[in-house]
């Protein structure tokens, strides 16, 4: 019989941060890490008004807590990314002045960074992160006031609770924001239905962010939504609105994605 070769958890942990600093793509415990670049909101701005482009008035709100940032185009999508889980680790080997070793943190996408068109950081084809102070000096040190760079993956997200609806709109415009989206966080497509006789499934096209819309009159009917991440995973929210439901209102549904 071979031997027994015990390996410590500091060697596979070093191991790892000597590979990171080597490659751009590089497989980690089966996820790839890409190279990008990281700078953070105003300091002295409230992290929980960071829902900007996606539309989530509070990010504690909609379940993300202070460890958000807004993303550049490349990532955004249109939107599609609102919700998704990043971890983010400063690149040591490349800016040993700057980045904090050893460290990392998982961020939700909760805004747009807008390109200036002008070469800045987050036109296209730049992968870029504009992070809540809080996230940001997470991996890196005070004082920072530049850009540092980063390797980031997409994580699974894992939120407390169930999926949120807030109900926006106003007689046969609904307008509905989805939050504390678990899975892969970024909702591909919604539909809804009301209680009523024999309704169906009807597609519902995103507004903006967040927010998606159908224009059929559902007002005091019980509501069911079923929503597609866009990783393909789908489930149904059965009746998670009262038919007494108002807008403005949110409702937390029992089911979440894992």
């Amino acid at each position: 019989m071979a031997p027994l070769i015990m390996i410590s958890s500091c060697f596979v942990w070093n191991l790892f941060m000597v590979l990171i600093g080597v490659s751009v793509s590089v497989p980690v415990e089966a996820k790839s890490w890409l190279k990008a670049h990281a700078t953070f909101y105003g300091a002295n701005q409230s992290p929980i008004s960071l829902g900007g482009a996606c539309g989530y008035d509070n990010t504690f709100h909609a379940g993300f807590g202070v460890n958000t940032a807004a993303v550049s185009t490349m990532l955004f999508r249109g939107g599609e990314a609102c919700g998704a889980c990043y971890q983010v680790i400063c690149d040591y080997r490349v800016d040993p002045k700057w980045c904090l070793r050893r460290r990392s943190v998982t961020v939700t996408a909760t805004n747009f960074c807008p390109p200036n068109n002008q070469g800045g950081w987050c036109d296209p084809p730049h992968h870029h992160f504009d992070m809540s102070a809080p996230s940001f000096f997470r991996i890196a040190r005070q004082g920072s006031e530049g850009i540092v760079p980063v390797l980031y993956t997409r994580v699974p997200c894992k939120r407390r609770g169930g999926v949120r609806f807030t109900l926006r709109g106003q007689s046969n415009f609904n307008m509905v924001m989805i939050s504390n989206v678990g899975g892969s966080g970024d909702v591909k497509a919604v539909s809804i239905k009301g209680s009523r006789g024999r309704s169906s499934w009807l597609p519902m096209h995103r507004n903006w962010g967040a927010n998606w819309q159908s224009s059929v009159d559902l007002r005091n009917q019980r509501l069911s939504f079923k929503l597609t991440l866009a990783d393909g995973n789908t489930l149904q929210f059965l009746n998670v609105v009262p038919s007494s439901w108002r807008f403005g209102q949110t409702f937390s549904s029992r089911n979440q994605f894992s």
